[in-house]
């Protein structure tokens, strides 16, 4: 394991793979340990925006309007988000726009 300062009182510490030759041209990598810093799950069955994460009969972030006068669009994903999120999300794409959920291309459901 390396640790090294990245400024006063700071380390950065990291597990160095470990490497054995096999072969003459072949280099095998072997992982020594990993840390999981953070995990992020999501339910599929939320009743929340996966976008702006308001639930869905609460009040849309954008229009203000009560649960109900929001409309929901779905993906082809399956997918849900508040009409305007999506809309926000789609124009934000510099290429072609992909669901934030699932990361698939995104399409309107029909």
């Amino acid at each position: 394991m390396g640790t090294r300062p990245l400024s006063d009182g700071i380390f950065f510490t990291c597990a160095l793979p470990s490497y054995t030759m096999l072969k003459e041209d072949e280099i095998y990598r072997s992982m020594i340990s990993w840390h999981a810093v953070a995990s992020w799950t999501w339910d599929a069955q939320d009743e929340t925006c996966g976008i702006c994460r308001m639930a869905f009969d609460g009040c849309c972030p954008d229009c203000k309007l009560p649960g109900d006068d929001c409309p929901l669009i779905w993906g082809s994903c399956n997918h849900a988000f508040h009409l305007h999120c999506i809309l926000k999300w789609v124009n934000s794409q510099t290429s072609q726009a992909h669901c934030p959920m699932c990361r698939r291309e995104w399409q309107f459901k029909e």
